[in-house]
């Protein structure tokens, strides 16, 4: 019989990440790679299912916020470590972890970065944000005028200690975006891993530091050189602006390459906007809306006419109701609602990426007056994160 249990020492934090890094055909950690990992790990976020004394399959959160539509930034549970031993999958133990974890869970929104598109739909999660992997030919990529502030690289102290500090004065500014916690940071930043060979830039504006960029610059055959763009953050369109100037103005760089949202402008920077071919389109943000109500209530609404949504929720069926969207906010009524979407599905509209009308479309959704809904779910921004975990 599966057992869930809530992890609170280093002893069972290692063998968890064991356990999870064997689900992904990986071996256990090393004392090295388990000095990275370890800061990570928050006593009461780590679960375990157990048969008998055997650890058998993870999962875990870390805590950070989330900004959704409208500006406001609630709690938000980033999932990771998600796995099951290849001997006991295909037994319920995913589905034991995943109610335990959702059940017990105090914010109302959780995503992840799903290693398979078919897993997470059943335990509620919605695809809500993806992102486009493109490449810029850097030997052609011309920007007209010249900056208006500075950018300095910054050693890899100097970077360790003013980036978390640089991304929460920045905050958040788009829906999707994540808070990130400490463990994160020390990740990111670890020097015996591949950061080693990040370099760090930072701008600064009139009123001081206001953006940040990391990158590396491999060499490929023929000599040739290859910038990746690991994290960019900004506060303003000039940090903005200058930084990507200056990455497209390094000498020994033949392309670059990097993650973006779907409506990013900076094809409009160059001269000739042939200069940027998007290579591959792929899934980011995975959400799930552990409270309904708090989640609904907490972003804003188009103009539109008001619609009842019934929602479905298989795991927590305390989220089972009728929700009167209107321009004002949201209240739990009892009333025929004008469609049904099973929680997964809402939690794909929930940022903006997916439209009600388009999820009729394929038949995924039952119901009517799907255009007041998509007016009252638009936003002016796609959803995008930028934080992998």
């Amino acid at each position: 019989m599966t057992e869930i249990r809530v992890l609170n020492d280093e002893a069972q934090f290692r063998a968890h990440t064991s356990v999870f890094r064997r689900a992904m055909h990986w071996g256990p950690p090393t004392d090295e790679q388990w000095e990275v990992v370890r800061p990570s790990y928050e006593p009461g976020r780590a679960l375990a299912a157990f048969d008998g004394d055997e650890m058998i399959g993870t999962t875990m959160s870390f805590g950070s916020s989330i900004l959704v539509p409208g500006g406001a930034v609630l709690p938000h549970a980033a999932i990771s470590r998600v796995g099951v031993r290849a001997d006991y999958t295909r037994r319920g133990v995913l589905t034991a972890l995943m109610r335990e974890q959702l059940s017990t869970m105090s914010d109302p929104i959780a995503t992840l970065r799903a290693s398979e598109g078919r897993i997470y739909g059943r335990f509620g999660y919605g695809l809500a944000g993806r992102w486009r992997w493109v490449e810029i030919d850097a030997k052609r990529a011309a920007i007209v005028g010249e900056m208006t502030g500075r950018v300095r690289m910054v050693d890899h102290d100097t970077a360790d200690k003013l980036l978390p500090e640089l991304h929460d004065a920045i905050g958040l500014a788009r829906p999707g975006n994540i808070s990130r916690w400490p463990g994160w940071w020390v990740r990111a930043r670890d020097r015996k891993g591949d950061a080693g060979n990040s370099v760090t830039v930072v701008h600064s504006g009139p009123n001081g530091d206001d953006g940040f960029l990391t990158y590396k610059v491999s060499e490929e055959k023929d000599f040739k050189h290859k910038m990746s763009i690991e994290d960019f953050v900004w506060a303003t369109p000039d940090a903005w602006r200058d930084l990507w100037m200056f990455v497209a103005r390094l000498d020994l760089v033949d392309t670059i390459e990097i993650d973006l949202s779907l409506d990013d402008p900076v094809s409009l920077l160059f001269d000739d906007p042939r200069v940027i071919v998007t290579k591959d389109l792929q899934d980011e943000i995975w959400l799930r809306l552990v409270d309904v109500p708090h989640a609904l209530q907490a972003r804003t609404y188009g103009v539109a006419e008001p619609v009842v949504i019934e929602v479905h929720d298989k795991l927590l069926p305390a989220n089972d109701g009728c929700y009167r969207v209107s321009p004002d906010g949201v209240e739990r009524v009892e009333a025929p609602a004008d469609l049904t979407i099973p929680v997964d599905l809402l939690g794909a509209v929930y940022l903006g990426d997916t439209t009600f009308s388009q999820l009729a479309a394929v038949k995924r959704i039952d119901g009517a007056r799907f255009d007041e809904a998509d007016a009252l779910f638009a936003v002016a921004q796609k959803p995008f994160c930028g934080t992998f975990f």
